[in-house]
């Protein structure tokens, strides 16, 4: 799209953050010519994949890049044409005032990979289901004979995609408010707002810098294009107030006159002239209602791209659901175990405990990212036969949610998926829904749920030994 009006050749370009999308700015960066420094405060990379750290910084190194551990240098920075952040990177940061000062451009990876894109965009963003629904989008649009292709903030970064865009791609990318926070000209030809709440507070100021980051996914569309809206939601709604893009609605409640809407049976596009079906509700494979609703945003999508119901419905029969969302993991002597690391907010624990039969063990916490614990409140005391609170917040779930009912703490993973078996009944479910970050005690929330299948299955070993 920008491709003729946007160069860095022999352009000094600093990428701070060396994780995987800061690690695919710099690659595609040397690739167009720029005199690359990757800047990173860890004392190594972490690409969070399976490649070696080692082997990555040599790789880098024969590329051009020249790689700077340990902490951002000033001097680097002061030297810089552009700077690009890694979405794990404030712009807030200190050392980034000096080139601020200076009139240097300050962008994030996401917006650096835009200009370069050839294909449309398709945006996606959201407090919770972010993940679910781009990737069920990739596969309705794909399972309709559309060249799309899935990325952004739920895997490949869209840096690394920059060589295969064509015309005729659709770039289905997840994008989080941070990276929405430095963007510029990145123009969604049609961007998703699936809800909102508070979360991330911990990095954003306010409620509302962080409602004002989730705007900015529209500030650049055009009439032509589409805002696909939760209409359930009214915070989603009045973020969106402003868009200019015509709108395309959708609503579990089922009270929208043109939207996709549900009904008993199934997800249909409701018109004033009429309803078409879209996707039996038979045909969705995910643990929770509440993951319906990420389902009809894809369809929303699908349906404005052409894609037919036919082709939707192939898609959902076909997924299951994500690692980390809602995912099954296991049974034991009649309890059965269910990991949704991903639910690091405290709507989307609250979701997630709402929409599980109970009773219910629930493992908890992390590193809080702000919200009022005592949301959750009611459905654990409907529901909760008992918590294991985890992490540095500890003490907060003691304090907001020890009364409700029975509540014990864990040191580790381990510990923890053993205290809440202990708790449980046979019939009943031990979910980890931690509605916290889990940097206190893991590198991200992948390796979070990983350790928690892991446990499940040593566990397992334990009692039919």
């Amino acid at each position: 799209m920008g491709e003729r009006m946007f160069s860095v050749s022999r352009k000094t370009v600093v990428v701070m953050g060396a994780a995987r999308s800061g690690i695919a700015a710099a690659e595609l960066l040397a690739d167009r010519g720029a005199h690359v420094t990757l800047s990173e405060a860890e004392d190594r990379l972490s690409p969070r994949d399976d490649r070696d750290p080692r082997v990555l910084a040599e790789s880098l190194v024969r590329r051009g890049v020249r790689v700077e551990l340990g902490g951002h240098v000033p001097e680097t920075l002061a030297q810089a044409d552009l700077v690009v952040l890694s979405p794990g990177v404030p712009r807030s940061h200190p050392v980034l005032q000096p080139a601020r000062r200076r009139g240097v451009p300050i962008i994030g990876e996401i917006e650096l990979a835009y200009r370069w894109l050839r294909g449309r965009v398709v945006a996606i963003t959201g407090t919770k289901g972010k993940s679910t629904t781009t990737t069920l989008t990739g596969r309705m649009l794909s399972a309709g004979g559309v060249r799309a292709i899935v990325g952004g903030n739920v895997g490949v970064p869209l840096s690394s995609q920059v060589e295969a865009s064509t015309p005729e791609t659709l770039h289905v990318v997840e994008v989080s408010s941070f990276q929405l926070e430095t963007i510029d000209r990145f123009h969604p030809w049609i961007a998703v707002l699936l809800n909102f709440s508070p979360d991330h507070l911990d990095r954003h100021a306010s409620l509302e810098e962080y409602a004002a980051a989730k705007a900015r996914l529209f500030m650049n569309q055009h009439a032509e294009d589409w805002a696909v809206i939760n209409a359930d939601d009214p915070r989603t709604l009045e973020i969106a107030r402003a868009a200019r893009a015509r709108r395309f609605a959708f609503a579990m409640s089922g009270r929208h006159a043109d939207g996709v809407v549900l009904t008993e049976r199934a997800i249909v596009h409701q018109t004033p002239s009429g309803a078409e079906s879209l996707v039996p509700l038979s045909s969705i494979r995910l643990t929770g209602r509440h993951l319906v609703a990420d389902v009809m945003a894809a369809a929303a999508v699908a349906r404005i791209v052409g894609v037919t119901p036919r082709a939707m419905t192939e898609a959902v029969e076909t997924f299951s659901g994500l690692e980390h969302a809602m995912e099954a993991a296991g049974e034991i002597a009649g309890v059965r175990f269910v990991n949704d690391s991903k639910a690091t907010a405290i709507t989307a624990a609250r979701q997630a405990i709402e929409n599980l039969d109970g009773p219910l063990v629930v493992i908890l916490g992390g590193r809080f990212k702000g919200g009022r614990w005592e949301d959750l409140t009611a459905p654990l005391r409907d529901k909760a036969r008992a918590i294991v609170a985890i992490g540095e917040s500890r003490p907060q779930i003691r304090a907001a949610l020890g009364t409700v009912t029975t509540l014990v703490e864990a040191e580790t993973m381990g510990e923890a998926v053993r205290q809440a078996f202990r708790a449980a009944e046979r019939g009943d479910t031990v979910i980890l829904a931690p509605a916290c970050a889990s940097f206190d005690m893991f590198t991200d929330y992948a390796e979070r749920g990983r350790a928690f299948k892991q446990e499940v299955v040593a566990l397992r070993r334990e009692v039919e030994t």
